[in-house]
């Protein structure tokens, strides 16, 4: 098995998504999934529980508490959420609306950090600390899913302003392929982490993003430093997945990971 030697580029990636399309589960099987996967202890899942903002409650009353939680905003304002775990809140930007604005309608406790959803095609921007984007890599149509242009170029600012990101929707494997359901390319959850290491290193992610040579993106990533790993985390924060096994068992598959 051919292990990558930056081993840290897999550490921490995969947020718990298990309420969201197309897994949808009811809040107690997810919470149920959310409680094995902390006792498997797998390196790949960061255990982040994402919850929209419109079940909290319902979160809330559950016997069993996950040790993250992600806010999704899906409401007007956020509630109370008390004791509960939260330190990301998710959000998109509304049009016309700075993120400065934005933090000050939020009103986050210190040690929550906002990540707000912008397209694709936008550029980074001068955000205040703490606060991240967020960019949305497909959803239930084919015109939800970036073209690699766009989203080559959101990775490019993000490098380039230092600002750091988390993605969302469409990354069910890890290697593009082509979805004959929505007859669109899928982009893959390997490819994007392989883009920005690109980026770090200052070189366009296009090709990586675009490609579905599984061999090539295999020797690629065991190619990759423990330095410009470093660097790649700390722009792509993590993503959220429905399956919190698909990730892991693709990357075993790949032998990228032990």
């Amino acid at each position: 098995m051919s292990v990558s030697t930056a081993t840290s580029l897999y550490t921490a990636l995969v947020d718990d998504a298990g309420l969201f399309p197309p897994t949808s589960l009811h809040m107690d099987e997810a919470l149920a999934r959310n409680r094995r996967d902390r006792e498997r202890g797998s390196e790949v899942l960061t255990h982040r529980f994402l919850c929209p903002a419109s079940r909290l409650e319902r979160l809330r009353g559950m016997e069993y508490r996950p040790s993250r939680i992600g806010l999704i905003a899906d409401t007007s304002t956020l509630p109370d959420w008390g004791d509960l775990p939260v330190d990301y809140v998710e959000t998109p930007l509304p049009p016309d609306t700075s993120v400065e604005e934005l933090v000050g309608r939020l009103g986050l406790r210190d040690g929550v950090r906002l990540f707000a959803e912008v397209p694709p095609r936008k550029l980074a921007m001068d955000l205040p600390e703490g606060v991240g984007l967020k960019v949305r890599c497909g959803g239930a149509t084919a015109e939800a899913f970036p073209p690699v242009e766009h989203l080559a170029q959101f990775i490019r600012s993000c490098a380039e302003s230092g600002i750091a990101f988390k993605a969302t929707a469409g990354l069910h494997h890890a290697v593009r392929h082509f979805d004959p359901s929505l007859g669109v390319d899928r982009h893959g959850f390997l490819n994007l982490l392989l883009g920005v290491c690109e980026a770090v290193e200052g070189r366009d992610p296009a090709p990586v993003l675009r490609t579905t040579d599984v061999g090539h993106l295999v020797r690629l990533a065991t190619t990759v430093s423990e330095d410009t790993a470093r660097r790649a985390r700390q722009l792509l924060v993590s993503y959220g997945s429905c399956s919190t096994s698909t990730p892991i068992d693709d990357l075993r598959t790949l032998g990228l990971i032990a």
